[in-house]
């Protein structure tokens, strides 16, 4: 069966339901018939697995059987024109309710509202909204906050949260606070192998986040990000990533700042790419102009800042870079499941992260405890592994395209820790271990190299590697300091030049 999107696929084949998605209901109804007023129920499901399919069906089996009408609540205008559209697909009579609606009446044409949550809680101020006939209340995307302030409003009502991610995005209030129960829908893996999920092939390339900084929602903040993204040497790792591993393919590219995302548009275009850009500065004719040609240039790239994480669906995505580091586990599946949408023979899609976030929340296919982050989110979050961590046990690989480069050599490995602690034991100076990387990153070179320019131009293929060696050296020495640092790198450098030059004598 060719998919293009699962909620999609659900509008043609009218009303039927996979299994899973018949499982979820049954249980979500189980709970509304035991508890018909004053619960607050979550529901989890991966992004793709069709969420919006099952709380149409939700709604539309509630108002057949109660005659109480649906209030949904959505945070973007996105989300909801999605929503009522397959309300409507599921024969549910309903009004989107954003900023054009200045009076919520309770007209008896529609049993169902979709609702911007500010513009609802807008006119409710105002005295400007009467729904006093809601029964159930379904709350898209439920792990953002900003829809907590309507709850008191609809205290009689049954509350059903629905998320792929049960984490609230304000550490301080956790959705155990508000919702009694979670019900835990299909793996990410399950939907894969049933095909309604495409694969992923991950790429991470190390990055040093230690100039980042944690801003008063527990993420990096956006300055921070800018100083270090908008680097020359992380816009050349960023292309050399992607011709690595994406080149050719439809890429969507995430970044943590409007400035970030401008250089990277930059960069692609000198490079001589088909590339555009996406964030908030766009007036609404532009975007839709640049997202009808990301949906219709094969070997699009497109660079965005935020707005594209939620509400946006291109199954042709091929390709998902991460350019930012974030310590959101919201943000890190909602931005992977951009690119898991499958179509055609579209069946895998790349991930490259350039963020450390893989090593920090692991694979997006990985088995995650949501009842245990639901139950205990501080647990979850202060067992996140730190960044300095991520740095101590990172393990570089030369890639393939580099690693061709020197075909001629077959000795690549180097263990500093290693060559350190035997250097202790035999009670060498630690900067042997440096006098031995230098020598064999100098073998390496000339072996591949017909004369010493050759080499020398060869030797600047080992920045990457040079970088983590010297790392993982300073973790030995307990000696980090940034200056220190940079001028090991630069002696490490000079020497090598020195090696090489020493070689072709």
């Amino acid at each position: 069966m060719v998919l293009t999107r699962l909620d999609k696929e659900e509008k043609i084949i009218g009303k039927k339901l996979y299994d899973y998605q018949h499982g979820a209901i049954d249980k979500i109804f189980e709970r509304i018939n035991e508890n018909p007023t004053e619960y607050n129920l979550l529901y989890q499901l991966p992004t793709g697995g069709g969420k919006t399919v099952i709380f149409s069906e939700i709604a539309r089996r509630y108002i057949k059987k109660n005659k109480h009408k649906v209030l949904i609540l959505t945070h973007r205008i996105e989300l909801s024109k999605q929503t009522s559209n397959m309300l409507t697909e599921f024969g549910v009579n309903n009004k989107v309710i954003d900023s054009s609606v200045k009076e919520v009446t309770n007209e008896d044409k529609y049993s169902c509202f979709v609702a911007m949550v500010e513009t609802l809680n807008n006119r409710i101020k105002e005295e400007k909204a009467d729904l006093d006939d809601i029964g159930l209340v379904i709350v898209d995307e439920a792990h953002y906050n900003s829809f907590r302030k309507l709850f008191k409003h609809f205290e009689k009502c049954f509350i059903l949260g629905v998320t792929a991610t049960p984490l609230s995005s304000n550490i301080n209030l956790p959705m155990h606070e508000i919702y009694k129960d979670l019900i835990v829908g299909e793996k990410i893996t399950s939907l894969i192998e049933k095909g309604f999920l495409a694969q992923a092939t991950t790429f991470s390339y190390n990055v040093n986040l230690s100039t980042l900084k944690i801003g008063a929602n527990g993420d990096y903040t956006v300055k921070s990000s800018e100083e270090l993204y908008t680097k020359s040497e992380m816009q050349s790792k960023l292309v050399a990533a992607y011709e690595a591993t994406g080149k050719g393919k439809k890429t969507l590219i995430f970044n943590n700042g409007i400035h970030t995302s401008r250089h990277v548009y930059e960069v692609f275009k000198r490079a001589g790419y088909n590339v555009n850009y996406i964030d908030n500065t766009n007036t609404k004719e532009e975007r839709k102009a640049v997202l009808s040609w990301f949906k219709n240039t094969p070997d699009a790239i497109l660079t965005s800042v935020g707005i594209l994480t939620t509400g946006f669906d291109e199954p042709t995505i091929e390709s998902i870079i991460i350019n930012r580091a974030t310590k959101s586990l919201a943000l890190y599946f909602q931005m992977i499941g951009r690119g898991s949408r499958v179509i055609n023979d579209k069946k895998e899609f790349s991930v490259l992260d350039l963020g450390n976030n893989v090593s920090r929340f692991g694979l997006w296919t990985e088995d995650v405890d949501w009842q245990l982050i639901f139950k205990n989110p501080s647990y979850f979050l202060e067992n996140l592994i730190s960044d300095d961590e991520i740095e101590r046990n990172f393990k570089y690989e030369m890639p393939d395209a580099v690693k061709a480069m020197f075909s001629k050599s077959t000795d690549f490995a180097f263990d500093v820790k290693k060559e350190y602690d035997e250097a202790v034991k035999s009670a060498q100076k630690s900067k042997v271990v440096l006098e031995k990387s230098i020598a064999q990153h100098a073998k390496i070179c000339a072996e591949n190299s017909e004369d010493v320019f050759d080499a020398h131009i060869l030797s600047r293929e080992l920045n990457d590697e040079i970088e983590y060696r010297i790392k993982q050296y300073s973790f030995c020495i307990l000696k980090s300091s940034k200056n220190y640092l940079k001028w090991l790198e630069e002696d490490y450098k000079r020497q090598l030049r020195v090696k090489i030059s020493m070689l072709f004598r």
